[in-house]
Protein backbone atom coordinates (compact mmCIF):
# COMPACT_ATOMS: atom_id res chain seq x y z
CA UNK A 1 0.00 0.00 0.00
CA UNK A 2 1.20 3.64 -0.61
CA UNK A 3 0.36 6.38 1.78
CA UNK A 4 1.79 9.44 1.35
CA UNK A 5 3.48 11.41 3.15
CA UNK A 6 2.01 14.37 5.48
CA UNK A 7 1.58 17.42 2.83
CA UNK A 8 1.59 14.79 0.20
CA UNK A 9 1.94 13.81 1.33
CA UNK A 10 1.50 14.78 1.26
CA UNK A 11 1.01 13.44 2.62
CA UNK A 12 1.04 11.91 1.08
CA UNK A 13 1.07 8.85 0.56
CA UNK A 14 -0.10 8.94 0.14
CA UNK A 15 2.06 8.32 -1.79
CA UNK A 16 1.56 7.68 -3.68
CA UNK A 17 1.04 6.04 -5.41
CA UNK A 18 -1.16 5.74 -2.59
CA UNK A 19 -4.34 3.73 -0.70
CA UNK A 20 -2.03 2.68 -1.92
CA UNK A 21 -0.58 2.63 -5.54
CA UNK A 22 2.08 0.53 -5.10
CA UNK A 23 2.58 -2.56 -2.54
CA UNK A 24 4.03 -4.68 -5.35
CA UNK A 25 4.93 -7.96 -6.33
CA UNK A 26 8.62 -9.01 -5.18
CA UNK A 27 10.83 -11.70 -6.56
CA UNK A 28 14.24 -12.91 -6.05
CA UNK A 29 17.02 -14.13 -8.64
CA UNK A 30 18.26 -12.17 -11.36
CA UNK A 31 18.56 -12.29 -15.30
CA UNK A 32 16.56 -11.09 -17.82
CA UNK A 33 16.93 -7.09 -18.51
CA UNK A 34 17.08 -4.65 -16.22
CA UNK A 35 16.54 -1.22 -15.84
CA UNK A 36 19.35 1.48 -15.64
CA UNK A 37 19.03 3.84 -12.44
CA UNK A 38 17.14 6.50 -13.06
CA UNK A 39 18.51 10.09 -13.37
CA UNK A 40 16.37 12.28 -10.36
CA UNK A 41 14.61 14.87 -11.83
CA UNK A 42 13.30 13.54 -15.21
CA UNK A 43 10.40 12.87 -16.59
CA UNK A 44 9.79 9.41 -19.20
CA UNK A 45 6.20 10.72 -20.38
CA UNK A 46 6.42 10.09 -24.41
CA UNK A 47 6.43 14.18 -24.51
CA UNK A 48 3.90 15.48 -27.45
CA UNK A 49 2.29 18.88 -28.20
CA UNK A 50 -0.56 17.96 -27.21
CA UNK A 51 -2.42 19.87 -30.24
CA UNK A 52 -1.03 16.84 -32.35
CA UNK A 53 -3.20 14.28 -30.20
CA UNK A 54 -6.60 12.39 -31.26
CA UNK A 55 -9.55 14.37 -29.83
CA UNK A 56 -11.26 11.56 -27.17
CA UNK A 57 -10.29 8.46 -25.52
CA UNK A 58 -10.56 6.81 -22.35
CA UNK A 59 -7.27 6.94 -20.06
CA UNK A 60 -8.23 3.82 -18.05
CA UNK A 61 -5.84 3.27 -15.02
CA UNK A 62 -5.92 0.41 -11.97
CA UNK A 63 -5.94 1.12 -8.39
CA UNK A 64 -5.54 -1.19 -5.23
CA UNK A 65 -8.86 0.22 -3.62
CA UNK A 66 -11.40 2.56 -3.80
CA UNK A 67 -10.52 5.74 -1.58
CA UNK A 68 -12.11 5.56 1.89
CA UNK A 69 -12.27 9.35 1.73
CA UNK A 70 -12.51 11.80 -1.29
CA UNK A 71 -11.74 14.19 1.37
CA UNK A 72 -7.56 14.29 0.91
CA UNK A 73 -7.58 16.52 4.19
CA UNK A 74 -8.91 14.02 6.24
CA UNK A 75 -7.11 10.73 8.15
CA UNK A 76 -8.68 8.34 6.41
CA UNK A 77 -8.15 9.91 2.72
CA UNK A 78 -5.02 11.03 2.83
CA UNK A 79 -3.46 8.16 0.89
CA UNK A 80 -1.55 8.22 -2.17
CA UNK A 81 -4.83 6.61 -4.54
CA UNK A 82 -6.90 9.29 -3.16
CA UNK A 83 -4.65 11.83 -4.19
CA UNK A 84 -3.93 10.35 -7.39
CA UNK A 85 -7.97 10.55 -8.21
CA UNK A 86 -7.94 13.80 -7.10
CA UNK A 87 -5.25 15.42 -9.19
CA UNK A 88 -7.40 15.57 -12.41
CA UNK A 89 -10.51 17.25 -9.99
CA UNK A 90 -9.48 19.46 -7.40
CA UNK A 91 -7.35 22.81 -7.70
CA UNK A 92 -3.90 23.73 -5.32
CA UNK A 93 -2.07 26.64 -5.36
CA UNK A 94 1.16 25.34 -6.15
CA UNK A 95 1.94 21.46 -8.03
CA UNK A 96 5.14 19.35 -7.67
CA UNK A 97 7.49 20.24 -10.74
CA UNK A 98 10.03 17.55 -12.47
CA UNK A 99 13.15 18.90 -10.62
CA UNK A 100 11.87 18.36 -7.60
CA UNK A 101 10.84 21.80 -6.74
CA UNK A 102 7.41 23.30 -7.17
CA UNK A 103 5.52 25.45 -9.37
CA UNK A 104 2.77 27.62 -9.58
CA UNK A 105 -0.33 26.19 -11.43
CA UNK A 106 -1.37 28.93 -12.93
CA UNK A 107 -4.84 27.21 -14.08
CA UNK A 108 -6.26 28.13 -10.29
CA UNK A 109 -3.95 30.68 -9.27
CA UNK A 110 -2.37 33.02 -11.47
CA UNK A 111 0.08 34.62 -8.79
CA UNK A 112 1.33 33.78 -5.12
CA UNK A 113 3.77 35.95 -3.52
CA UNK A 114 5.33 36.50 -0.20
CA UNK A 115 4.58 40.85 -0.32
CA UNK A 116 5.68 40.67 3.58
CA UNK A 117 8.43 38.42 5.90
CA UNK A 118 7.62 40.19 9.22
CA UNK A 119 4.80 39.11 9.94
CA UNK A 120 4.65 37.12 6.99
CA UNK A 121 1.77 37.72 4.50
CA UNK A 122 1.24 35.78 1.41
CA UNK A 123 -1.05 37.43 -1.46
CA UNK A 124 -2.69 35.28 -4.00
CA UNK A 125 -4.96 35.84 -7.16
CA UNK A 126 -6.90 32.81 -7.58
CA UNK A 127 -7.93 32.68 -11.41
CA UNK A 128 -10.34 35.17 -12.64
CA UNK A 129 -12.24 32.13 -14.22
CA UNK A 130 -12.28 29.77 -11.81
CA UNK A 131 -15.10 27.78 -10.88
CA UNK A 132 -16.59 25.06 -8.96
CA UNK A 133 -18.55 22.30 -10.76
CA UNK A 134 -21.80 23.74 -9.11
CA UNK A 135 -20.73 27.25 -10.89
CA UNK A 136 -19.75 29.39 -8.26
CA UNK A 137 -16.86 31.21 -8.14
CA UNK A 138 -13.56 29.76 -6.24
CA UNK A 139 -12.91 32.91 -3.82
CA UNK A 140 -10.92 34.28 -0.70
CA UNK A 141 -13.62 32.55 1.69
CA UNK A 142 -12.53 28.71 0.30
CA UNK A 143 -9.15 29.33 1.32
CA UNK A 144 -10.10 30.63 4.91
CA UNK A 145 -12.33 27.88 5.56
CA UNK A 146 -9.78 25.15 4.43
CA UNK A 147 -7.16 27.02 6.58
CA UNK A 148 -10.05 27.22 9.87
CA UNK A 149 -10.54 23.41 9.65
CA UNK A 150 -7.25 21.84 9.30
CA UNK A 151 -5.80 24.30 12.13
CA UNK A 152 -6.23 21.40 14.60
CA UNK A 153 -8.29 24.36 16.66
CA UNK A 154 -11.36 21.96 16.76
CA UNK A 155 -10.51 18.11 17.47
CA UNK A 156 -13.50 17.08 15.95
CA UNK A 157 -12.29 17.68 12.35
CA UNK A 158 -10.63 14.55 11.77
CA UNK A 159 -7.77 16.19 9.77
CA UNK A 160 -4.53 14.52 8.25
CA UNK A 161 -2.01 17.53 8.77
CA UNK A 162 -2.08 20.82 10.39
CA UNK A 163 1.54 22.40 9.74
CA UNK A 164 1.26 25.73 8.61
CA UNK A 165 -2.29 26.15 8.96
CA UNK A 166 -1.83 26.29 12.23
CA UNK A 167 0.35 29.01 12.14
CA UNK A 168 -1.82 31.16 9.68
CA UNK A 169 -3.15 34.25 12.40
CA UNK A 170 -6.24 35.47 9.37
CA UNK A 171 -7.23 34.49 5.96
CA UNK A 172 -9.13 38.18 4.29
CA UNK A 173 -10.17 39.50 1.33
CA UNK A 174 -7.93 41.11 -0.80
CA UNK A 175 -8.90 43.86 -3.26
CA UNK A 176 -11.70 41.55 -5.10
CA UNK A 177 -13.18 37.77 -3.99
CA UNK A 178 -10.39 36.61 -6.00
CA UNK A 179 -7.51 37.81 -3.74
CA UNK A 180 -6.19 36.39 -0.80
CA UNK A 181 -4.22 37.45 2.00
CA UNK A 182 -2.78 35.31 4.71
CA UNK A 183 -1.19 36.37 7.25
CA UNK A 184 1.15 34.24 9.92
CA UNK A 185 1.44 34.06 13.22
CA UNK A 186 5.16 32.97 13.05
CA UNK A 187 7.22 32.41 9.97
CA UNK A 188 6.24 29.36 8.12
CA UNK A 189 9.11 28.64 5.36
CA UNK A 190 7.41 25.91 3.45
CA UNK A 191 3.84 28.31 2.98
CA UNK A 192 4.06 27.40 -0.75
CA UNK A 193 2.58 23.10 0.19
CA UNK A 194 -0.33 24.91 1.59
CA UNK A 195 -3.29 24.61 0.04
CA UNK A 196 -2.03 21.71 -2.36
CA UNK A 197 -5.92 20.14 -1.94
CA UNK A 198 -8.04 23.17 -1.77
CA UNK A 199 -11.75 22.09 -0.95
CA UNK A 200 -15.12 24.27 -1.21
CA UNK A 201 -16.10 26.23 2.18
CA UNK A 202 -18.97 23.67 2.00
CA UNK A 203 -17.19 20.59 2.94
CA UNK A 204 -14.83 22.47 5.51
CA UNK A 205 -18.05 24.38 6.93
CA UNK A 206 -18.69 21.96 9.46
CA UNK A 207 -16.69 18.88 11.09
CA UNK A 208 -19.60 16.33 10.06
CA UNK A 209 -18.95 17.70 6.43
CA UNK A 210 -15.28 17.66 6.59
CA UNK A 211 -15.53 14.23 8.01
CA UNK A 212 -18.18 12.11 5.90
CA UNK A 213 -18.86 14.70 3.29
CA UNK A 214 -16.80 12.62 1.01
CA UNK A 215 -17.28 9.13 2.43
CA UNK A 216 -18.90 7.79 -1.31
CA UNK A 217 -17.90 9.97 -3.88
CA UNK A 218 -16.29 13.67 -4.23
CA UNK A 219 -18.55 16.15 -3.93
CA UNK A 220 -17.85 19.99 -5.37
CA UNK A 221 -14.83 19.76 -7.59
CA UNK A 222 -12.94 22.28 -9.72
CA UNK A 223 -10.74 20.24 -12.56
CA UNK A 224 -10.64 19.80 -16.04
CA UNK A 225 -12.58 16.63 -15.63
CA UNK A 226 -15.51 16.01 -13.20
CA UNK A 227 -16.89 12.89 -11.18
CA UNK A 228 -19.29 10.66 -13.90
CA UNK A 229 -20.08 7.91 -11.56
CA UNK A 230 -18.69 5.84 -8.29
CA UNK A 231 -19.74 2.08 -8.86
CA UNK A 232 -19.12 0.62 -5.64
CA UNK A 233 -20.24 -2.50 -7.45
CA UNK A 234 -17.63 -2.41 -10.26
CA UNK A 235 -15.42 -0.69 -7.94
CA UNK A 236 -14.96 2.12 -10.51
CA UNK A 237 -14.79 5.61 -10.57
CA UNK A 238 -15.57 7.17 -14.11
CA UNK A 239 -14.56 11.47 -14.39
CA UNK A 240 -16.27 12.89 -17.46
CA UNK A 241 -15.14 16.76 -19.02
CA UNK A 242 -15.74 19.18 -16.93
CA UNK A 243 -17.92 21.43 -19.15
CA UNK A 244 -17.17 24.26 -16.64
CA UNK A 245 -13.36 23.72 -17.20
CA UNK A 246 -12.01 27.26 -18.03
CA UNK A 247 -8.32 26.07 -18.81
CA UNK A 248 -6.68 23.99 -21.57
CA UNK A 249 -9.01 21.72 -23.03
CA UNK A 250 -8.43 18.27 -21.85
CA UNK A 251 -7.59 15.50 -25.03
CA UNK A 252 -9.29 12.52 -23.22
CA UNK A 253 -12.80 12.22 -23.09
CA UNK A 254 -13.01 10.51 -19.70
CA UNK A 255 -10.33 9.11 -17.32
CA UNK A 256 -11.46 5.27 -15.94
CA UNK A 257 -9.90 4.24 -12.37
CA UNK A 258 -10.62 0.60 -11.63
CA UNK A 259 -9.66 -1.59 -8.62
CA UNK A 260 -7.73 -4.30 -10.24
CA UNK A 261 -5.77 -7.19 -8.42
CA UNK A 262 -1.91 -6.80 -8.65
CA UNK A 263 -1.49 -10.14 -10.08
CA UNK A 264 -4.23 -8.82 -12.90
CA UNK A 265 -2.68 -6.07 -14.02
CA UNK A 266 -0.51 -7.58 -16.90
CA UNK A 267 -3.27 -9.67 -18.21
CA UNK A 268 -5.85 -6.76 -18.55
CA UNK A 269 -3.19 -4.46 -19.99
CA UNK A 270 -2.50 -7.27 -22.61
CA UNK A 271 -6.14 -7.70 -22.82
CA UNK A 272 -6.38 -4.06 -23.79
CA UNK A 273 -8.55 -2.92 -20.36
CA UNK A 274 -6.55 -1.29 -19.14
CA UNK A 275 -3.79 1.70 -20.37
CA UNK A 276 -1.11 2.00 -17.69
CA UNK A 277 0.53 0.10 -14.45
CA UNK A 278 3.07 0.54 -12.04
CA UNK A 279 5.63 -1.38 -11.84
CA UNK A 280 7.34 -0.81 -8.43
CA UNK A 281 8.98 -3.19 -7.07
CA UNK A 282 7.34 -6.28 -9.19
CA UNK A 283 9.67 -8.71 -11.21
CA UNK A 284 7.11 -10.58 -12.49
CA UNK A 285 5.35 -7.65 -13.82
CA UNK A 286 8.66 -5.93 -15.20
CA UNK A 287 9.11 -8.96 -17.29
CA UNK A 288 5.13 -9.49 -17.99
CA UNK A 289 5.51 -5.75 -19.51
CA UNK A 290 8.53 -6.64 -22.13
CA UNK A 291 6.51 -8.93 -23.51
CA UNK A 292 3.48 -7.28 -24.28
CA UNK A 293 2.87 -5.70 -27.92
CA UNK A 294 2.91 -2.36 -28.48
CA UNK A 295 3.37 -1.24 -24.71
CA UNK A 296 6.72 0.59 -23.38
CA UNK A 297 8.63 0.43 -19.87
CA UNK A 298 8.86 4.47 -19.01
CA UNK A 299 10.58 4.86 -15.38
CA UNK A 300 12.08 7.99 -13.72
CA UNK A 301 12.76 8.07 -9.99
CA UNK A 302 10.39 9.49 -7.58
CA UNK A 303 10.02 10.14 -3.97
CA UNK A 304 8.55 7.19 -2.89
CA UNK A 305 9.93 4.51 -0.79
CA UNK A 306 9.15 1.39 1.15
CA UNK A 307 9.39 1.45 5.12
CA UNK A 308 8.63 -0.46 7.97
CA UNK A 309 6.31 1.20 10.75
CA UNK A 310 6.86 0.26 14.27
CA UNK A 311 4.17 0.58 17.23
CA UNK A 312 5.28 2.24 20.53
CA UNK A 313 2.15 3.26 21.44
CA UNK A 314 1.44 2.72 25.49
CA UNK A 315 1.00 -0.61 26.66
CA UNK A 316 2.35 -2.43 23.36
CA UNK A 317 5.23 -4.68 23.48
CA UNK A 318 7.24 -2.33 21.38
CA UNK A 319 6.75 0.66 23.90
CA UNK A 320 10.00 0.28 24.96
CA UNK A 321 12.67 1.80 23.22
CA UNK A 322 15.81 -0.46 24.08
CA UNK A 323 13.41 -3.40 22.64
CA UNK A 324 12.85 -1.97 19.44
CA UNK A 325 16.15 -1.02 18.96
CA UNK A 326 17.25 -4.82 19.47
CA UNK A 327 15.10 -5.60 17.12
CA UNK A 328 15.88 -3.30 14.50
CA UNK A 329 19.16 -4.12 14.70
CA UNK A 330 18.10 -7.65 13.70
CA UNK A 331 16.66 -6.33 10.26
CA UNK A 332 18.67 -6.28 7.30
CA UNK A 333 17.98 -3.93 5.00
CA UNK A 334 20.11 -4.13 2.49
CA UNK A 335 19.04 -7.71 1.84
CA UNK A 336 15.25 -6.67 1.68
CA UNK A 337 16.21 -3.74 -0.73
CA UNK A 338 17.96 -6.78 -2.69
CA UNK A 339 15.52 -9.29 -2.52
CA UNK A 340 12.28 -7.30 -3.84
CA UNK A 341 14.22 -4.82 -6.67
CA UNK A 342 17.48 -6.12 -7.06
CA UNK A 343 16.20 -7.86 -10.27
CA UNK A 344 15.22 -4.50 -11.56
CA UNK A 345 17.97 -2.32 -10.47
CA UNK A 346 20.94 -4.10 -9.48
CA UNK A 347 22.16 -0.83 -7.96
CA UNK A 348 19.19 -0.05 -5.56
CA UNK A 349 20.72 1.68 -2.31
CA UNK A 350 18.98 1.01 0.79
CA UNK A 351 16.88 4.79 1.95
CA UNK A 352 19.20 6.30 4.48
CA UNK A 353 16.71 9.04 5.28
CA UNK A 354 13.53 9.66 6.55
CA UNK A 355 12.83 13.40 5.23
CA UNK A 356 14.82 13.99 2.30
CA UNK A 357 14.43 11.60 -0.74
CA UNK A 358 17.93 10.17 -2.71
CA UNK A 359 19.35 12.31 -5.30
CA UNK A 360 17.79 15.49 -3.48
CA UNK A 361 21.13 18.38 -2.43
CA UNK A 362 19.64 17.83 1.45
CA UNK A 363 20.08 13.83 1.32
CA UNK A 364 22.66 12.31 3.72
CA UNK A 365 22.22 8.55 4.76
CA UNK A 366 22.11 8.89 8.24
CA UNK A 367 21.25 5.12 8.79
CA UNK A 368 24.74 4.68 10.72
CA UNK A 369 22.78 5.35 13.71
CA UNK A 370 21.10 2.49 13.88
CA UNK A 371 23.15 -0.40 11.76
CA UNK A 372 22.17 -3.71 10.98
CA UNK A 373 23.85 -5.90 13.96
CA UNK A 374 22.63 -9.37 14.32
CA UNK A 375 25.40 -10.00 17.13
CA UNK A 376 24.78 -6.80 19.04
CA UNK A 377 20.76 -8.05 18.58
CA UNK A 378 21.02 -11.05 20.55
CA UNK A 379 23.02 -9.56 23.47
CA UNK A 380 20.46 -6.34 23.70
CA UNK A 381 18.11 -8.87 23.42
CA UNK A 382 19.81 -11.35 26.20
CA UNK A 383 20.42 -7.74 28.69
CA UNK A 384 16.60 -7.11 28.28
CA UNK A 385 15.44 -10.73 29.90
CA UNK A 386 14.51 -11.67 26.51
CA UNK A 387 15.79 -14.94 26.85
CA UNK A 388 15.62 -18.44 24.67
CA UNK A 389 15.08 -21.39 26.25
CA UNK A 390 16.70 -23.26 23.62
CA UNK A 391 18.63 -23.02 20.53
CA UNK A 392 16.69 -21.66 17.75
CA UNK A 393 13.50 -21.29 19.79
CA UNK A 394 11.52 -18.02 20.52
CA UNK A 395 12.58 -15.66 23.73
CA UNK A 396 10.82 -15.46 26.43
CA UNK A 397 9.82 -12.69 29.33
CA UNK A 398 8.10 -13.92 32.66
CA UNK A 399 6.43 -16.61 30.18
CA UNK A 400 5.38 -14.22 27.76
CA UNK A 401 6.83 -14.90 23.96
CA UNK A 402 8.77 -12.39 22.16
CA UNK A 403 5.85 -12.32 19.23
CA UNK A 404 5.08 -9.74 17.11
CA UNK A 405 2.11 -9.10 14.45
CA UNK A 406 3.09 -7.82 11.11
CA UNK A 407 0.26 -6.34 9.39
CA UNK A 408 -0.18 -6.63 5.89
CA UNK A 409 -2.91 -5.92 3.61
CA UNK A 410 -4.08 -8.65 1.41
CA UNK A 411 -2.95 -9.82 -2.02
CA UNK A 412 -0.14 -7.19 -2.23
CA UNK A 413 2.85 -9.00 -2.72
CA UNK A 414 5.33 -6.76 -1.68
CA UNK A 415 3.93 -6.75 1.63
CA UNK A 416 4.04 -10.22 1.88
CA UNK A 417 7.89 -10.89 0.47
CA UNK A 418 8.59 -7.80 3.22
CA UNK A 419 6.67 -9.46 5.65
CA UNK A 420 7.91 -13.10 5.09
CA UNK A 421 11.76 -11.56 4.87
CA UNK A 422 11.45 -9.66 8.16
CA UNK A 423 10.03 -13.14 9.82
CA UNK A 424 13.11 -14.85 7.68
CA UNK A 425 15.90 -12.38 9.46
CA UNK A 426 14.30 -11.83 13.10
CA UNK A 427 13.52 -15.32 13.70
CA UNK A 428 17.33 -15.64 13.36
CA UNK A 429 17.38 -13.34 16.47
CA UNK A 430 14.65 -15.39 18.88
CA UNK A 431 11.84 -12.79 17.74
CA UNK A 432 8.50 -14.56 16.12
CA UNK A 433 6.65 -12.76 13.31
CA UNK A 434 3.10 -13.54 12.77
CA UNK A 435 2.00 -12.26 9.67
CA UNK A 436 -1.30 -11.01 9.48
CA UNK A 437 -3.24 -10.65 6.46
CA UNK A 438 -6.42 -7.90 6.24
CA UNK A 439 -8.25 -6.60 3.13
CA UNK A 440 -6.91 -3.87 1.69
CA UNK A 441 -10.02 -1.43 1.94
CA UNK A 442 -9.65 -2.35 5.48
CA UNK A 443 -5.57 -1.80 6.25
CA UNK A 444 -5.53 1.71 6.87
CA UNK A 445 -8.90 2.97 8.61
CA UNK A 446 -9.55 -0.42 10.66
CA UNK A 447 -5.76 -1.78 11.52
CA UNK A 448 -2.91 1.11 10.21
CA UNK A 449 -4.91 4.53 11.61
CA UNK A 450 -6.15 2.97 14.79
CA UNK A 451 -2.54 1.47 15.92
CA UNK A 452 -3.81 -2.68 15.38
CA UNK A 453 -0.68 -4.01 14.59
CA UNK A 454 3.32 -4.43 16.50
CA UNK A 455 5.20 -3.86 12.68
CA UNK A 456 3.39 -2.77 9.66
CA UNK A 457 5.05 -1.75 5.61
CA UNK A 458 3.41 0.55 3.05
CA UNK A 459 4.94 3.23 1.29
CA UNK A 460 5.38 6.80 2.19
CA UNK A 461 4.75 9.32 -1.10
CA UNK A 462 6.85 12.75 -0.56
CA UNK A 463 6.46 15.98 -1.51
CA UNK A 464 8.36 18.55 -2.69
CA UNK A 465 7.42 20.41 1.14
CA UNK A 466 9.60 18.33 3.40
CA UNK A 467 9.32 19.76 6.74
CA UNK A 468 5.51 19.82 5.84
CA UNK A 469 5.65 16.79 4.54
CA UNK A 470 7.10 14.76 7.39
CA UNK A 471 6.08 16.97 10.65
CA UNK A 472 2.88 14.96 10.45
CA UNK A 473 4.30 11.88 10.80
CA UNK A 474 6.37 12.20 14.00
CA UNK A 475 4.16 14.89 16.02
CA UNK A 476 3.23 13.86 19.25
CA UNK A 477 -0.25 12.16 19.43
CA UNK A 478 -3.11 13.44 21.09
CA UNK A 479 -6.51 11.61 21.49
CA UNK A 480 -7.94 10.93 17.74
CA UNK A 481 -5.01 13.99 16.92
CA UNK A 482 -1.92 11.83 15.80
CA UNK A 483 -1.89 13.38 12.38
CA UNK A 484 0.34 10.25 10.51
CA UNK A 485 2.25 9.04 13.32
CA UNK A 486 0.93 5.82 13.35
CA UNK A 487 2.88 4.09 15.75
CA UNK A 488 2.29 6.65 18.28
CA UNK A 489 6.00 7.16 18.93
CA UNK A 490 7.39 10.83 19.76
CA UNK A 491 10.63 12.32 21.05
CA UNK A 492 10.15 15.14 22.93
CA UNK A 493 13.42 16.45 21.13
CA UNK A 494 11.62 15.93 17.57
CA UNK A 495 8.83 18.59 17.85
CA UNK A 496 10.63 21.97 18.44
CA UNK A 497 13.41 21.04 15.82
CA UNK A 498 10.31 20.95 13.60
CA UNK A 499 8.86 24.04 14.64
CA UNK A 500 12.58 25.33 14.25
CA UNK A 501 13.12 24.09 10.58
CA UNK A 502 9.47 25.29 9.58
CA UNK A 503 10.25 28.40 10.80
CA UNK A 504 13.71 28.94 9.09
CA UNK A 505 13.88 30.44 5.36
CA UNK A 506 17.28 30.29 5.14
CA UNK A 507 17.18 27.00 3.07
CA UNK A 508 20.97 25.67 4.02
CA UNK A 509 20.24 26.29 7.75
CA UNK A 510 16.74 24.28 7.57
CA UNK A 511 18.76 21.67 5.64
CA UNK A 512 20.76 21.13 8.72
CA UNK A 513 17.63 21.12 11.16
CA UNK A 514 16.06 18.24 8.87
CA UNK A 515 19.10 15.92 9.03
CA UNK A 516 19.30 16.86 13.33
CA UNK A 517 15.66 15.55 13.18
CA UNK A 518 16.39 12.17 10.56
CA UNK A 519 19.05 11.02 13.41
CA UNK A 520 16.97 11.49 16.08
CA UNK A 521 14.24 9.44 13.94
CA UNK A 522 16.77 6.66 13.60
CA UNK A 523 17.75 6.69 17.43
CA UNK A 524 14.14 6.58 18.53
CA UNK A 525 13.56 3.34 15.95
CA UNK A 526 10.30 5.48 14.81
CA UNK A 527 10.52 3.48 11.83
CA UNK A 528 12.93 1.62 9.31
CA UNK A 529 13.23 3.31 5.57
CA UNK A 530 13.88 0.38 3.52
CA UNK A 531 14.50 1.65 -0.31
CA UNK A 532 13.33 4.14 -2.67
CA UNK A 533 11.26 2.66 -5.35
CA UNK A 534 12.20 1.97 -9.10
CA UNK A 535 9.43 4.35 -10.67
CA UNK A 536 8.80 2.03 -13.63
CA UNK A 537 5.50 1.83 -15.23
CA UNK A 538 4.33 -0.22 -18.20
CA UNK A 539 2.50 1.93 -20.32
CA UNK A 540 0.61 1.68 -23.61
CA UNK A 541 3.01 3.31 -26.29
CA UNK A 542 0.41 5.50 -27.46
CA UNK A 543 -0.29 7.38 -24.63
CA UNK A 544 1.36 10.50 -24.24
CA UNK A 545 2.31 13.43 -21.84
CA UNK A 546 2.02 10.53 -19.00
CA UNK A 547 3.22 7.64 -17.59
CA UNK A 548 6.48 7.47 -15.35
CA UNK A 549 6.23 11.39 -13.95
CA UNK A 550 9.46 10.96 -11.78
CA UNK A 551 9.06 14.00 -9.10
CA UNK A 552 6.02 15.49 -10.45
CA UNK A 553 2.61 15.38 -11.17
CA UNK A 554 0.35 13.51 -13.61
CA UNK A 555 -0.99 16.19 -16.21
CA UNK A 556 -4.83 15.33 -17.04
CA UNK A 557 -5.14 18.55 -19.19
CA UNK A 558 -2.50 17.40 -21.70
CA UNK A 559 -2.37 13.80 -21.76
CA UNK A 560 -4.23 11.66 -24.62
CA UNK A 561 -3.14 9.03 -27.49
CA UNK A 562 -1.43 9.62 -30.59
CA UNK A 563 -3.41 9.78 -33.79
Amino acid sequence: MTRPSTRTGLLALAAALALAAALLLAGCGGGGERLAAPQRGNQDINPRDPVTLRDGGDLRIPLDNLPANYNYNTIDGHEGQTREVLWALMPRAFKDAPDGGVTLDTDFVTSAELVSPSPQVVRYHINDRAVWSSGRPITWEDFAAQATANSGANPAYLISDKSGYQDIATVARGATDKDVLVTFRKAFAEWQGLFYGLYPKETDATAEAFNTGWLQAPQLTAGPFKVGTVDQTAKTITLVRNERWWGDPPRLNRVIFTVTERNALADRLANNEIDIYEIGSSVDLFRRAQTIPGVQIRKATPKQFSHITFNGAPGAILSDLKLRLAIAKGIDRVAIARRLIGSIEPTVVPMGNHIYPIGSKAYRDNSNVLPYDQAAANRELDALGWVRPAPGAVRVKNGQPLRLRFMVPAGNPISDATSKTTLDQLSQIGVQIEIDAVPPGQFFPAFVNVGNFDLTSFQWVQTAVPFSDSVGNYQETNGTDIGNNFGRIYDPRIGPLFAEGLAELDDAKRVEIGNQVDRLIWEEVHDIPLYPQTGAFAVRATLANFGAKGLSDWDFVHAGFTQ
